[in-house]
């Protein structure tokens, strides 16, 4: 029994390049250098993903980036912390982007991704760690839901 998917998007024909800076400025998301190397194991794991697996993919990583949004804020290194909940907030972003409408569970989780955007956005002003834990907690409930959803829909 194939999983109705309530997010509407289509796997990346190619993987997007990065963009380089204006100016020698670093852009707000662009990836450190180290960072920009070409994944081809990676690559090739989020082309041959169905979608019910990208949508997985996003939740682990706002997990990961949230878990280290709080580590960075508890060791006090401020722009590690903000550049984590930035990141956090991008998976957000796309995943209520992404949502097909015609479900009504939709609206609910946009109300739910908009809440945690909101929160994250008072985190990264405060440098709040319960503020980051808050959001990770609705992040992991709602990776584990999934995650359950995909296991029953087997």
């Amino acid at each position: 029994m194939a999983m109705q998917n309530i997010y509407n998007y289509q796997k990346p024909k190619v993987m997007p390049n990065m963009v380089k800076p204006v100016d020698n400025k670093p852009a707000i998301f662009e990836a450190k250098k180290s960072e920009t190397k070409s994944d081809p194991y990676l690559e090739q794991k989020i082309m041959a993903a169905k979608p019910e697996e990208l949508t997985m993919m996003l939740y682990e990583g706002m997990v990961k980036f949230l878990k280290q949004g709080v580590l960075y804020n508890d060791s006090k290194n401020i722009e590690k912390t903000s550049n984590s909940i930035l990141r956090a907030q991008a998976i957000i972003n796309e995943l209520n982007g992404t949502l097909d409408e015609t479900y009504d569970i939709s609206k609910n989780l946009s109300d739910i991704y908009s809440f945690m955007n909101a929160r994250l956005i008072d985190a990264n002003i405060e440098k709040n760690t319960d503020i980051i834990k808050e959001v990770l907690d609705f992040a992991e409930e709602l990776r584990d839901t999934w995650k359950q959803a995909m296991q029953l829909a087997k």
